[in-house]
């Protein structure tokens, strides 16, 4: 594997997993028994552009995790 892939997918990851726990909001139990009620909410804002770059993160992921595939060396039988 090409260590310059491998660096920047466990950047990507890390930032990905960051940015999807700034967004868990209204989780366990407060949330199942009539805790925060944002299902029918939009976002705004910080919380609309956070979202946007956890779409760009996954992105990036996917294109990084496919092209560590692409340029994996191949081992003859």
């Amino acid at each position: 594997m090409n260590p310059i892939l491998a660096l920047g997918q466990i950047i990507v990851s890390v930032a990905l997993i960051a940015a999807i726990l700034l967004q868990a909001r209204g989780t366990g139990l407060s949330g199942t028994f009539g805790g925060d009620s944002a299902v029918y909410r939009s976002r705004r804002g910080v919380e609309r552009r956070l979202w946007q770059f956890t779409i760009v993160l996954l992105v990036l992921f996917v294109v990084f995790s496919l092209a560590s595939f692409y340029f994996a060396p191949v081992n003859p039988a």
